[in-house]
């Protein structure tokens, strides 16, 4: 049971992040008004336009919170173990913070530092949500040889805080409004930036290239060290999820930040950060 809970959460929690940025690509953060919980002053509004929008992203987060809800019950019911119970307890905290942190957004009428501290702590929570499904489901992931677990983690870790980062300042710059400071490809009439706008989103696409250059690492030791079919297999994805990541980016520009392609880049960024989070939880489980 806790493994499904854990399991729709991730799903749910996921959904609830692209519909976000749905909501911010659309402008419709402010559909509800500045009221939190009530919407526009009721508790179920008019449907219509961005209070549909708006609304319905807080309906999802409700159906999330009531997941959680019941999930923490199950954990402390059911399990034994001392790291899970303070996951449980961690994903409780996050959950409280993000609930806060949504609120204070509509309340103070979406100031982006909030708004982008409020998808990071969405990812932190996916995060722990991962780490409990995998627990649940008990999965071995087996290496050709054991000495290389550590060093393949620290490279995960390492990937892991780049797109933290990378998703982060890119959520910045969009709520900003900075994301039309330079072209796909260069900057006014230069390839350097000049402005701090600029500046931002030059230092948004050299952590994305590099990430883009580690991961293409991380696959090419992969196969050249006989890393293992698991491993193989992962980083030639997150070498797929990337690209269509980095297109996804030059689209979003050149189509002026087009709502569609803005939410598409949002979900693959997503994507790419839960594949990476998963690879390196599931190399905690013992070898086989």
């Amino acid at each position: 049971m806790i493994k499904y809970l854990a399991g729709f959460s991730i799903l749910l929690t996921y959904i609830l992040i692209v519909f976000g940025g749905y909501v911010a690509s659309s402008e419709s953060g402010m559909g509800c008004g500045p009221e939190w919980p009530l919407c526009n002053g009721k508790v179920i509004p008019t449907l219509e336009g961005e209070t549909l929008i708006e609304f319905g992203h807080r309906f999802v987060g409700l159906i999330l919170v009531f997941l959680i809800g019941l999930l923490f019950i199950r954990l402390r019911k059911e399990s034994h173990s001392q790291l899970m119970l303070k996951a449980a307890n961690w994903m409780v905290v996050l959950l409280t913070i993000q609930v806060l942190a949504g609120a204070i957004v509509v309340i103070l009428d979406l100031p982006p530092i909030v708004v982008t501290l409020h998808l990071l702590v969405a990812m932190l929570f996916i995060s722990i949500l991962i780490w409990v499904f995998r627990q649940e489901q008990q999965r071995r992931i087996h290496l050709p040889f054991q000495l290389e677990r550590q060093s393949i983690k620290r490279k995960l870790n390492l990937l892991i805080f780049l797109v933290f980062l990378t998703i982060g300042l890119g959520a910045y710059i969009k709520h900003q409004t900075f994301g039309l400071s330079c072209h796909w490809l260069y900057c006014g009439d230069t390839l350097l930036p000049r402005e701090f706008p600029q500046l931002l989103q030059t230092l948004h696409r050299f952590l994305a290239l590099v990430t883009l250059l580690y991961i293409f690492y991380f696959c090419l030791i992969s196969y050249a060290k006989k890393m293992g079919a698991f491993l193989k297999r992962r980083s030639l994805l997150m070498v797929l999820v990337i690209l269509l990541q980095l297109l996804s980016g030059v689209l979003t520009i050149v189509t002026s930040i087009s709502i569609s392609w803005a939410v598409i880049h949002l979900a693959i960024g997503t994507l790419l950060l839960l594949v990476i989070v998963d690879t390196r939880i599931l190399l905690n489980s013992p070898n086989e």
